[in-house]
Parts: C-alpha cells; sequence; structure tokens
C-alpha cells in the first residue's frame, strides 16, 4: 500500500477526452473528461484508500520551460474547444471528493508532482504517481512507483528497465537523445528509443555518448555529431524538477471527508446518475424529501373508494403497476399506484405478504373496480413503459385502453440518443433529481426479494414516487414535444399506437418444435466436435478454442501468421474480423471461426429457445423495444429475434423450429430492398427510380450502369460488386471496405464507387446534402419527420466526425424504413381486429411480419396484407412485398 498518491491531473484531463466518446448532459454541457478523470480517482480511492494524496495540475500561464526555449510544446494545438469547459467543472468535483488540488504558477504538474514525491521518499514514505507520462519514469526509485489507472499497468525500476531499455535514473538522457515531438524537445534526429538504449547500454550515460561521439558511424552518427550542441537544452527541457519551492508539504496534503451536498450537486448537474445513486440517500427521505411528496399508502375501502372518484374526475392520472416479475406472462399483481397531481400519489397494495405486511384490499375486489376505469378509451392515462402494465392487466382480463402518453416514448422520440428511456436515468436528466431504485427496497444479487415481500412502508414510497416522477417528466416532456410538429405526430401517430399492437404480439407468442431444437443441438455438437478435431490436427494438438490466449500463441507464435491487427496492450489480435481476414488464406482460423459460430448457435438458440418455451401456451413470448435502437428500429428479447442468422445453413434450420399451430400455416411477408427504395426516394435520383418503376433487378441494373453494357449481360460477379456497392454506400462503407468484401484491390474498388457516383450522381448530391445539413443542423430526419441527433458531427477528433457523417446518410433510409413497418403494423393490425380475428401477427424481425393464419384463409389473407403493406408509405418509387406460406418460418421464405 502507498503512503502517498500523487496524481497528474492535467495528464489525464487530456487522455481521458481523447479516449472516451464525447458525453454532454441535457443542456449540452460537455462532460465526457470530468467522467473519465474522475472515474480514475474513485477508482484509486476504493483501491488504495489513502490518508494522503494531491491532484495536480498545470498552473494557467508560461513556466521556466517556456523562458529557456521559445519553441516549447509549440507544436501542441491550443485546448479544445469541448475540453475547456470541463477543467473547473472537474477541479470542483476534485474538491467535493475531499482531495487536495495543487497548482504552482511557472512549472508543470510534472515539477510539483516530482518535489513531492521526492520530499516523501526522503521521509521514507512510499509513493505512487498516477500518470500515463512516460517522462514520469525517471522519477521511479525503490519507494516510488508509476500507476496509469487507465490501463491498470505499474512500473517499478524493473518495470522502467524493461519497457525503455534503461534504468530510471538514465531516462533524462535517453529523452535528451529520443527527443519528443509533442514538446517539442529537439532529441538527435534519427535517434529512437532502440538506438538511445543502446548508446546508453554501451557508454553509461550522455556525457559518455557526447565524449565518444567520433566513434559513431554511419548518418545516425552523423547526426548525433551534428545536433551536439542541442543535447545540454534537450536533457534541460526533459529534466523534472524536484526542488520547486512550495508552502505544502507532503504531510499536509491529507485526505478530507467528501462534501456529499456538493457533490450530490454536481452529480446533478453533470447527470452521474449511477453516481449519484451510489450517495447513499434513504430511500424513505428521498422520495418524500426530494420531491415534496403526499404520499398515501390506501389499505381502507373508504379511502379507496374516495380516490376512484377522483380517478374518474381527472384530466390525465399516472398509473403504475407493482408485480413479483419482468416477465408479463407469469407476474402477478402485488400493488398498484395513481398519482393526478405532482407531489401527491397513493400506492394500493394487495398482495404483500412479507415481514410487517397489514391487512389489504382484496386483489380481485379492486381490480374489478378499476376495470372500466382502465378500459375506457376516454380516460386518459400516462405511464412508464406502460406496454409492460397492459400485458400484466391482459392476463387479469383487463384491455387497457385510453393510454395517451408513455414517458419513455416521449423521451425517446425526442431525442433517442441522449440518454437512457428508464425512469431514474429520465428523472435525472429532466427533473434533476435521483429516485428510490429497486435494489434500495429489494436488495441485490442472491438475496434480492420479490416486492411482494418489500416493507410496505418503502414499498409504498418507492411505489409512489414512480406515478409521481411519472407525471412530471409528462410535464416536462410533452412540451418539450409538442413544440415540433413533426416529433409529435411520430409519437402520437406511430410510437403510442403500437403499444397495444405490441403487447397482443408478445401475449400471443410464437410455436416452437422444442423437439426439433434439441435434435439440432446434438447436431451442432457433433458437428463442433468434428470441428475441433480438425483443428487440433492442422494445429499439431489439442488446444481450447475458446481460449484467445491460446489461439494467440498456436496462430501468431507456432504457425508464425501474419499479425493483421494488434491489441491495446500491443498482443496479436484474435478478434473474429482479424481471423475472418486470415481465414481467407490459412485452414486453422476458419476452423477457429467455425467453431465459434456453431457453439453460439447451439447456445443461443438451440439449447436456450426450449427453456423459454411457456409451459402454459407452449409458445416463446419475446419482448419488443421501442426506445432502444437510435433510428427507431424495433429490437427484441427473450429471445433475439432479429438475430436470428440466416447466412449460414445452420443458422437457417433454426428458423424450421418456428412452427404453426395445426391447422395454421406461417405467412411471412417481408419488404423488398426497402432501404434502396428510400435512398431512391429521398435522393430523386432518376437512374435509381426508373429501376425500381420498370421493377428491374436493382442490383442487375446498377452492375449495367457502373461496368456499362445491358442488364441481360451483367456477370454474376459483376451484380455481387453492385450489390456490395448499393448496401456498402447506404452504410457508410469505405472503398477499402468494399476491396475487402468483393475480393479486389482497392484501387480497383475506389474506380467501381467513382463510377457508382457517376451514374448515379442524385445519390452523390443527396449524400453532400446532407452530411452539409447535418453538421449546420446537428441531426438529420426520416420521411415522416422522426430525427436522429449526431453530437458528434462536428466533433474534433476525425474518426468520430466521419462515423456521424456516415450515421447521417444512413439513418434517414434506417430511420424511414422503422416507421414504414410500423405504419404497416398498425394498419395491419386494425384490419385483423376488425375482420379476421383467427389471423394472428406473431412476429416482427427487421422489414418482415410474420403471421399465424388458417389454412383455408392463406390467400386471400396473403393479398390483404401485401395491400396493406404497401399502403404503408407513399414513396417516389413504388414498395414491393414478398410473401411466402410454409408449416414453418423456413418454408415461408
Amino acid at each position: 500500500m502507498a503512503d502517498m498518491i500523487l496524481v497528474d491531473g492535467s495528464s489525464y484531463l487530456y487522455r481521458a477526452f481523447h479516449a472516451l466518446p464525447p458525453l454532454s448532459t441535457s443542456a449540452g454541457e460537455p462532460t465526457g473528461a470530468v467522467y473519465g478523470v474522475a472515474n480514475m480517482l474513485r477508482k484509486l480511492l476504493d483501491e488504495y484508500d489513502p490518508r494522503h494524496i494531491a491532484v495536480v495540475f498545470d498552473a494557467p500561464g508560461r513556466t521556466f520551460r517556456d523562458d529557456l526555449f521559445e519553441q516549447y510544446k509549440a507544436n501542441r494545438p491550443s485546448m479544445p474547444e469541448d475540453l475547456r469547459p470541463q477543467v473547473e467543472p472537474l477541479k470542483e468535483v476534485v474538491r467535493a471528493l475531499g482531495l487536495p488540488l495543487v497548482e504552482e504558477p511557472g512549472v508543470e504538474a510534472d515539477d510539483v508532482i516530482g518535489t513531492l514525491a521526492r520530499q516523501a521518499e526522503a521521509d521514507g514514505w512510499q509513493v505512487v504517481i498516477s500518470t500515463g507520462d512516460k517522462d514520469m519514469a525517471q522519477l521511479v526509485s525503490g519507494h516510488i512507483t508509476l500507476l496509469n489507472t487507465m490501463s491498470g499497468t505499474t512500473l517499478d525500476r524493473d518495470g522502467v528497465a524493461a519497457k525503455f531499455g534503461v534504468p530510471p535514473e538514465r531516462i533524462i538522457d535517453y529523452l535528451a537523445l529520443v527527443g519528443d515531438t509533442s514538446d517539442n524537445i529537439p532529441g538527435i534526429p534519427k535517434v529512437g528509443p532502440k538506438t538511445a538504449a543502446k548508446w546508453l547500454a554501451e557508454h553509461g550515460d550522455l556525457d559518455s555518448i557526447v565524449a565518444n561521439a567520433g566513434q559513431v558511424r554511419g548518418k545516425i552518427g552523423e547526426s548525433l555529431r551534428q545536433h551536439l550542441d542541442d543535447l545540454p537544452l534537450s536533457r534541460e527541457l526533459a529534466t523534472i524538477r524536484c526542488d520547486v519551492a512550495m508552502d505544502r508539504k507532503p504531510a499536509d496534503l491529507q485526505r478530507g471527508e467528501p462534501d456529499m451536498a456538493a457533490l450530490r450537486d454536481l452529480y446533478r448537474r453533470l447527470e452521474f446518475s449511477a453516481w449519484l445513486s451510489q450517495l447513499g440517500e434513504d430511500p424513505g427521505e428521498a422520495g418524500e424529501a426530494g420531491l415534496g411528496g403526499d404520499y398515501a399508502m390506501v389499505v381502507e375501502q373508504e379511502e379507496f373508494d374516495a380516490w376512484l372518484a377522483r380517478l374518474r374526475d381527472a384530466e390525465l392520472f399516472a398509473f403504475d403497476l407493482e408485480t413479483d416479475s419482468l416477465d408479463y406472462m407469469v407476474a402477478r399483481i402485488v400493488g398498484l399506484c395513481f398519482a393526478v397531481e405532482p407531489g401527491e400519489a397513493i400506492y394500493i397494495p394487495v398482495a404483500h405478504d412479507g415481514p410487517g405486511a397489514v391487512d389489504q384490499l382484496d386483489r380481485d375486489a379492486v381490480l374489478a373496480a378499476l376495470k372500466p376505469l382502465l378500459e375506457d378509451p376516454e380516460r386518459p392515462k400516462v405511464g412508464q413503459n406502460l406496454k409492460y402494465d397492459m400485458s400484466v392487466l391482459a392476463r387479469y382480463g383487463i384491455h387497457m385502453q385510453g393510454i395517451r402518453h408513455d414517458t419513455m416514448l416521449q423521451s425517446y422520440v425526442l431525442d433517442s440518443t441522449a440518454t437512457r428511456h428508464d425512469m431514474d436515468s429520465l428523472a435525472l436528466k429532466y427533473l434533476g433529481r435521483g429516485t428510490i431504485k429497486f435494489e434500495d427496497v429489494a436488495g441485490k444479487g442472491a438475496r434480492q426479494i420479490t416486492f411482494n415481500q418489500v416493507d410496505l412502508e418503502q414499498a409504498t414510497a418507492y411505489a409512489c414516487e414512480d406515478a409521481d416522477v411519472t407525471l412530471q417528466l409528462h410535464r416536462e416532456l410533452w412540451p418539450r414535444l409538442a413544440q415540433i410538429p413533426s416529433l409529435a405526430t411520430v409519437y402520437q401517430d406511430i410510437e403510442v399506437p403500437l403499444l397495444p399492437v405490441l403487447s397482443r404480439m408478445e401475449r400471443q407468442g410464437v410455436r416452437i418444435d422444442r423437439e426439433l431444437l434439441r435434435t439440432q443441438s446434438r447436431e451442432l455438437a457433433e458437428k463442433m466436435q468434428a470441428v475441433e478435431a480438425r483443428a487440433h490436427e492442422v494445429a499439431g494438438g489439442p488446444f481450447n478454442l475458446g481460449s484467445p490466449k491460446q489461439i494467440q500463441e498456436i496462430l501468431f507464435e507456432r504457425q508464425g501468421l501474419p499479425v493483421v491487427q494488434k491489441t491495446p496492450k500491443g498482443q496479436p489480435s484474435t478478434a473474429e474480423s482479424v481471423l475472418q481476414e486470415l481465414a481467407a488464406d490459412y485452414e486453422l482460423p476458419s476452423l477457429i471461426l467455425e467453431h465459434r459460430g456453431l457453439s453460439k448457435l447451439k447456445s443461443t438458440y438451440t439449447d436456450k429457445l426450449p427453456q423459454m418455451c411457456n409451459t402454459d401456451t407452449g409458445r416463446v413470448h419475446t419482448s419488443y423495444h421501442q426506445a432502444v435502437t437510435a433510428t427507431g428500429r424495433l429490437s427484441s428479447s427473450d429471445p433475439n429475434l432479429q438475430n436470428i442468422p440466416v447466412r449460414t445453413a445452420e443458422g437457417r434450420r433454426i428458423r424450421q423450429a418456428f412452427v404453426a399451430t395445426p391447422g395454421y400455416r406461417l405467412l411471412a411477408a417481408d419488404y423488398s430492398q426497402v432501404e434502396l427504395r428510400i435512398m431512391a426516394h429521398l435522393s430523386g435520383d432518376d437512374g435509381l427510380r426508373r429501376a425500381f418503376e420498370q421493377r428491374q433487378d436493382i442490383h442487375r441494373a446498377t452492375a449495367a450502369e457502373v461496368f456499362g453494357g445491358a442488364p441481360d449481360q451483367v456477370t454474376d460477379e459483376q451484380r455481387r460488386a453492385a450489390k456490395a456497392i448499393n448496401f456498402g454506400l447506404i452504410y457508410g462503407m469505405s472503398a477499402w471496405g468494399l476491396a475487402r468484401q468483393i475480393g479486389v484491390e482497392r484501387g480497383e474498388a475506389q474506380q467501381y464507387v467513382d463510377l457508382y457516383f457517376d451514374r448515379f450522381q442524385g445519390v452523390k448530391a443527396y449524400m453532400d446534402r446532407t452530411r452539409s445539413q447535418a453538421h449546420e443542423r446537428g441531426f438529420v430526419e426520416t420521411v415522416y419527420g422522426r430525427r436522429l441527433y449526431l453530437p458528434e458531427i462536428n466533433a474534433s477528433n476525425q474518426q468520430r466526425r466521419q462515423y456521424a457523417e456516415r450515421t447521417a446518410i444512413n439513418a434517414p433510409m434506417q430511420g424511414t424504413a422503422a416507421d414504414i413497418i410500423k405504419r404497416a403494423m398498425l394498419r395491419v393490425d386494425e384490419w385483423l381486429q376488425a375482420d379476421e380475428p383467427d389471423v394472428l401477427m406473431v412476429m416482427q424481425v427487421h422489414d418482415e411480419l410474420v403471421f399465424e393464419v388458417p389454412e383455408t384463409e392463406v390467400e386471400p389473407v396473403a393479398e390483404r396484407i401485401r395491400g396493406l403493406m404497401v399502403q404503408a408509405a407513399s414513396l417516389d418509387v413504388p414498395l414491393e412485398v414478398d410473401v411466402g406460406v410454409g408449416a414453418n418460418w423456413h418454408e415461408a421464405h
């Protein structure tokens, strides 16, 4: 353990800024660097629990090194605009954590740290310097160690020698020879780290190297002799001063108690929700003091009747269920909570049976009394993720109507990327307060209890806060949405009406053949064994195909395969993209990939799906999520239907296990090339529009334009390249990425891209226009007005900025496709509810809807569904829907 920790705050400030994604608050205040450094400090405090500590920053203004050398650090750019406003908030966090903060004018943070470290060393203290600066290696001794908190590495004397090839006392000489481009320290041109270490090993120190400069041969010797006069300055600039006159000594720099009030204020302002929740607010106090809440538990009939009358008269009320499970297919109602006015809410417990439980109202009687109100479409309701409540209520015979608002969806439509859309995150972001977490009242991990066992007082505070916060969030979010008519339309006409549609789909579920899946699991296991045996044969012996370390050793050390990419720690990477590249030329990487793919299919699908089958229905019931993806597309979980693979034969076979009920067939209706059609609509490109209007094979038509000739003369290889270009451009693929995909040189791929843009100039103009608008407005829109905000579109980091530009081009197409499939679901569901109760919409996957249809009605239902889906959007090019029918999902394709 250390007697003292010295933190290089200035070094970490820049490193965190460049290493982490640019975070910002809802008000636009950048916070990424603050979060990164504060996170590092929190880890340090947890691990070392130091009594003495200092966080050291560079003081503003010139230093003695600027006086020594006018060009010192002249190459460094000025502080990035997004970093400058983060300096003071970080210092506020440091002080609030109870940590001494040190700045000394005229010197750098390195010099302050060096001085304090040597003083502490003289007193016999063990010192840890937390930094990412290589210059600090000169300070390492038997009492002083370097710790890079970001990489998790430490350097003692042996570590310095291993890393630099010289001991700590020779680091200054090493730096003088090598120089430092970031600090503009001259050094000796052509002398790199290996040469510097070699010379110091041969001659002992810099003075001896200078004395023997005439013996060094070659161009490098000439360079040394030409720049001998620069070495004294380089050495002085590289030397950390350890004699800075300071008022405070190591013993004065004691860790203080955190200022909890200041930390709460800072974490709220900076929207560090997870940390705010860790500050130990008492759940009961948080519920009442935080919101000024008038919260009540209703256990008497008279009170319930009074509130029932009040709810009937309310213009809008917030509603939430408390249950004993997150699985809507098995969850039992434990209580119900309501709020009509901010700061006031009630909780009606109906099934608490834990310690201290009191007599409660009868659940069936309460639900019977509330049923007319909850089913009344004219009684407006608001909730947070009401689809879950709707699904649970349906199992109790209550079919909820009158949902006007859902705060999760309000936040999501307002800005899908600004925050997570759970209630705790939204309360912090939009109301500026922390909330009671489920773990606060129910515990964590294996000891967590279900809500029916939670103490009633705590349960009341938690549940009432849910309803109260939901109502307050609605009052904050809805006015913001209403100010942007296009977003309000997306919210009111697409997202909210979709809630009951998704709830019905989830509860209906889809039937699976468990025996077939078990058979497939056995077959996959056999195939995995065969692949593993062959891999062991090719490798020359057994090894664990799931061990990156063993794979790394075999591929790159034993077999000497080329290193395509390295990990952050400098080791050869065994990532999937690397193995895919190697698999083109070597068998073993191909076998490893095949084994990984088979293993994932088995563990994720063939083994798991039978376990997820509901024992009462014999079906799997996924959960669809409206507020997860940035672009508006639905996602699903438990199981994730969107990720069921279709590119391999084994993956496609899994779809055979999704089957129709006897007497029914599965019907799959899939939009054909919808994103390319949207591109044609948005760009107005004549060539694309003409191809779709004439119902040509779009990839063959593209190949004819790019490579010349008639469509019927296009080769399969040309069509494959055109398909890669068509889809690649939508997803921002570079010429290098295209070259890898179609197996050509980068120059040839670039020619294809250039030819494409020459033939489809409308597409190029659309991309340029979209990028420009995104830079100007900070967001892009779908055809229906859904927005995707791009906080990194004007980022100083080129890689992040370019990624945002690619997203800007892709998002309007992906988002419009999402809007279209949702509009189609609404149209189809309306028809099914009115005219076809025996036809079930059972799945939505990407651009596809899957139905369970009576065998006798397949043809008319197919035509009706096709027509409704085509009519879901009006684009400048026709939509097409491919319909397939089969006894299982695979046959329906």
